[in-house]
């Protein structure tokens, strides 16, 4: 792994200013609440709502001029389309971005927004990343995966090289898991830079893709039900660079229920007064359910995304499953 660290530590000093370094946040009444130093790592605040800006950011920056020319295509269902497409428009590349029907208008209006051509196919994400795959071999363009992509995941894990110049002596970091890039790359740092840190990975008891295959030690199609976490919802590609990463870095893994993934959404937006999508409400969930094993004790929550529909929000945080 020592390839991917340094690939990391050169985005982390080349990417600035375009991605910004996030704060990472003491949240003053969850501490309270829970008898935990829990901190909020923002990336919720990156352009585009969400930490995909950095992989693809990272990705973009590495390509040559002829890929540059050609323009690229990658795969989403929203929040790494978007990035694409934002990245794409700074750097002069075009973005051509393939993604589920299923996906939020609103998401894949935002993709056009920036810039970004869309690409609609019949069924879920993973059917969207090989649709995506297979274009991009037929025009001869470079294929930005989400997850699978190591120049991608070492722009994720700029937000790893963050957490630990921000706060050095975490006990834990909690992280949603979809393809695993994410938390590929922070893991990539705290195992070199901060092996005390506990990486807690986090799924929807409604989308476990990655939890499952983990647990089996293989990955296979898996049948996942509606979540409010839809960031990381979705099957894992076959031989994806991800898996080896998470089976490696992920010290404990957690899965949380959808009543949950609302509640944490409601107490963040009570007490730090922040919209959140389902997917970094999961990793809030998680820390929530854990907190009495960290009293006294610093985590950080990587909130990774607020790129929610607004009628699923307001329906999330709302009263009536109390």
């Amino acid at each position: 792994m020592s390839h991917l660290f340094d690939a990391i530590v050169s985005a982390h000093r080349q990417l600035r200013p375009q991605v910004r370094v996030t704060p990472l946040e003491r949240s003053v009444l969850l501490s309270r609440q829970l008898g935990c130093e829990l901190y909020l790592k923002c990336d919720h605040l990156q352009p585009t709502g969400s930490f995909k800006f950095r992989g693809a950011s990272n990705k973009l920056r590495l390509l040559n001029d002829e890929q540059r020319r050609r323009g690229v295509i990658a795969a989403s269902s929203g929040n790494h389309g978007q990035a694409m497409a934002l990245a794409g428009r700074m750097m002069g590349v075009g973005v051509t971005v393939y993604a589920p029907e299923t996906a939020a208008a609103v998401k894949l209006e935002a993709i056009r927004a920036l810039g970004g051509q869309v690409e609609l196919v019949p069924g879920d994400a993973l059917n969207a990343e090989q649709a995506g795959e297979k274009a991009a071999h037929e025009q001869g363009k470079v294929y930005i995966s989400p997850y699978n992509d190591e120049q991608v995941i070492a722009g994720q894990g700029t937000c790893g090289m963050e957490l630990v110049e921000q706060q050095p002596d975490l006990d834990a970091v909690f992280v949603a898991v979809g393809g695993g890039g994410y938390i590929s790359g922070i893991g990539t740092v705290l195992k070199r830079l901060s092996p005390k840190t506990q990486l807690i990975a986090c799924w929807p008891e409604n989308a476990t893709s990655m939890y499952s295959a983990l647990e089996a030690g293989h990955i296979f199609p898996v049948d996942e039900q509606d979540t409010l976490s839809d960031g990381t919802a979705g099957g894992v590609e076959p031989g994806a660079v991800t898996f080896p990463l998470c089976q490696r870095l992920i010290d404990r893994k957690i899965l949380v229920s959808e009543a949950e993934i609302k509640a944490a959404m409601r107490q963040l937006a009570a007490s730090d007064r922040w919209i959140i999508e389902g997917a970094a409400g999961v990793a809030l969930a998680a820390a929530i359910r854990l907190a009495p094993e960290f009293q006294g004790k610093k985590v950080a929550v990587a909130l990774c995304g607020k790129n929610i529909v607004l009628e699923k929000y307001l329906k999330a945080i709302a009263d009536e499953d109390r």
